[in-house]
């Protein structure tokens, strides 16, 4: 869950690698580095903390080398500190390597080349690579190019998950690259190119990339890259042109990506039903060749993914259940790979993941593809890594999402997946048509309604402000209300730091009731009319023991006395999530801020987690 980035060009590549830093740092954020090819030598610069660090490094602005490589750090081997902080060097100071993942070999690397008289500096994993690396070059390799060689073999010694930068002043001329279930993108620029962890961090200086696939190498020179196999075998690759505005990675006049993103949540769903809703015509999924035969020999439908992502699956559970009657199980995607889950050719897997290159479920994609059933990605990166993997993939667009706390990317999730229930239920003719028609017409007045919703922030503000003191919060729910709850739940515990749980609603008083003590807070979702008796009783129950209450609802409560309530639109109680989180976002945003956190980086995460 690091960031790289790499510059080989004409120009200073300082201020490239650091801009791109500052693009990655969701990536990770408790230290950050340099390596640049100075004067014929290689010159490392880092510091703990964040990027900005960098830029009061003594010297750093005073370099005007042209190839460099950088990183962006959260820790996985060591404590954030200077020693620990990529790029890291061999002991001859003749490579410097920045990585992105985990070597889960690393000790027994670090035992032989102790043994070979090598010393270490840091507690890191990655720092046995460039001495591997150093090791194999002094041995001799059998390879035209010396250093791709000598990376090929340092890489054959290591077990786990890895994208590498490699410089060497021994090659002034190149950047030595390759991946394995870590994300690498190569940008391609006139008489310069670039490397990144992820599109965002260079795609203000290109819209041209290639995508580099698993055990593929690159050597990137500034006027041109080559492509090797695992074995080093030379290819041609095709490059992809990028559609993204780069202002999309700007705050544009919002204090925090956070609250621009739950902003941009009423255009994202615009973009992602664009061409596949239209009112009095059959869904459109062009990319998928998903039969009506297929369909009906499914015996089941998983659906795998992490945090938010599985939120948003088990609102598409309900969805799929409803309209094509087909059983429908959600897993995390860490616990599915581990449980030998019943899977064969009668199961479609459908994997969800904001990045494409979330490694939990990527593993588990890889695992029903070996068990024989056809897997199905729901993302937001084009050409990442779940899509190369998938059998079929459906993409949000909805635009980066910088935060780490995920908000645009739920709801847009959510939204496909309801969307692709409809097309799965059109081609099996499992639903009536007419209320088919009547809950796309719903979903095409989501965006609009979405704004309605934002007009609250003053109010979740003010609300935020009077709650944010407190240390314990409880959510509940009942049916799709509960699994908002859930995401509710998450988004304060990521941003505000305070202990938070969501309990479907009927639980409450098979154990949890004990928890709710006089002032704390509890919130209620309650969008489903024919749920919402059985839930005012359960909110009551925790009135009647001094507990502060805020709902979120579409129904008339003006009869019943609770400290805050939420109107939001009616809406078929399918895709009541996409309005009824949107308080939620804003209440976990707000609180967070009258805390004085870092809304966008909150401690200890990362956006894309592509390390187990």
């Amino acid at each position: 869950m690091c960031g790289i980035v790499g510059y080989i060009g004409n120009k200073k590549c300082v201020p490239v690698l650091i801009n791109g830093l500052h693009c990655l740092e969701y990536r990770g954020y408790d230290s950050a580095g340099i390596a640049v090819l100075e004067n014929e030598k290689i010159v490392v610069m880092k510091d703990k903390g964040r990027v900005t660090n960098l830029d009061n490094v003594a010297g750093i602005n005073d370099l005007t080398a042209s190839i460099g490589i950088a990183h962006t750090r959260w820790a996985t081997h060591g404590k954030p500190s200077m020693e620990n902080s990529h790029p890291h060097m061999d002991n001859s100071n003749q490579f410097a390597v920045v990585h992105n993942g985990i070597i889960e070999n690393y000790n027994e690397l670090r035992a032989f080349l102790t043994e070979k008289g090598y010393h270490f500096l840091s507690q890191t994993d990655t720092e046995v690579i460039p001495n591997l690396i150093h090791y194999h070059y002094t041995k001799g390799v059998a390879c035209e190019d010396a250093l791709l060689g000598a990376v090929q073999a340092a890489v054959n010694d290591l077990k786990g998950s890895y994208a590498l930068e490699v410089i060497s002043n021994l090659f002034p001329d190149r950047v030595v690259v390759v991946r394995k279930d870590s994300p690498l993108v190569l940008g391609k620029g006139k008489e310069e190119n670039y490397v990144a962890s992820d599109i965002p961090a260079v795609l203000g200086y290109t819209k041209d990339f290639y995508l580099l696939d698993d055990n593929e190498y690159a050597v990137v020179y500034k006027d041109h890259i080559e492509f090797y196999d695992s074995n080093l075998v030379k290819h041609e690759k095709e490059v992809k042109v990028i559609k993204w505005d780069a202002t999309a990675a700007e705050k544009n006049g919002y204090e925090d990506f956070m609250l621009k993103e739950i902003h941009e949540q009423p255009n994202a769903i615009r973009e992602t039903i664009a061409n596949r809703l239209n009112l009095g015509e059959k869904c459109s999924f062009d990319d998928l060749t998903i039969t009506k035969e297929y369909l009906q020999s499914l015996n089941k439908i998983y659906i795998i993914a992490c945090g938010t992502a599985m939120h948003a699956g088990l609102v598409g559970k309900d969805a799929i259940e409803k309209l094509c009657k087909i059983p429908v199980e959600v897993d995390i995607a860490s616990e599915f790979r581990y449980r030998d889950p019943i899977i064969n050719e009668k199961t479609l897997c459908i994997y969800i993941s904001q990045s494409g290159e979330t490694a939990d479920t990527l593993a588990a994609l890889k695992l029903a593809k070996r068990k024989g059933a056809k897997t199905l990605a729901v993302t937001n990166v084009i050409g990442s890594s779940i899509t190369r993997e998938a059998d079929f993939t459906a993409y949000t667009y909805a635009g980066p999402e910088i935060a780490v706390a995920s908000t645009k990317a739920y709801t847009s999730q959510v939204v496909l997946l309801t969307v692709l229930a409809i097309h799965f239920a059109e081609l099996l003719e499992s639903y009536e048509e007419s209320k088919l028609e009547e809950l796309k017409s719903e979903i095409s007045g989501l965006p609009t309604k979405l704004e309605i919703v934002l007009e609250e922030q003053a109010t979740l503000k003010d609300i935020a402000e009077k709650v944010c003191t407190e240390h314990d919060m409880y959510f509940l729910g009942r049916g799709t209300d509960y699994h908002v709850a859930m995401e509710g739940s998450l988004k304060v515990k990521e941003i505000s730091y305070i202990h938070s749980e969501a309990y479907a609603a009927g639980e409450l008083k098979h154990g949890t009731i004990a928890l709710i003590e006089n002032g704390i807070t509890v919130i209620g979702i309650l969008t489903n009319p024919e749920l919402t008796p059985k839930s005012i009783s359960n909110i009551q129950e925790v009135v009647s023991r001094g507990a502060k209450t805020l709902v979120v609802t579409n129904q008339d409560l003006s009869n019943v006395n609770f400290d805050f309530v939420i109107r939001i639109p009616e809406v078929n109680s399918l895709i009541s999530p996409i309005l009824s989180v949107v308080p939620l976002q804003l209440l976990a945003y707000y609180i967070s801020k009258a805390k004085g956190l870092d809304v966008d980086k909150p401690r200890n995460l990362a956006k894309s987690v592509t390390v187990e």
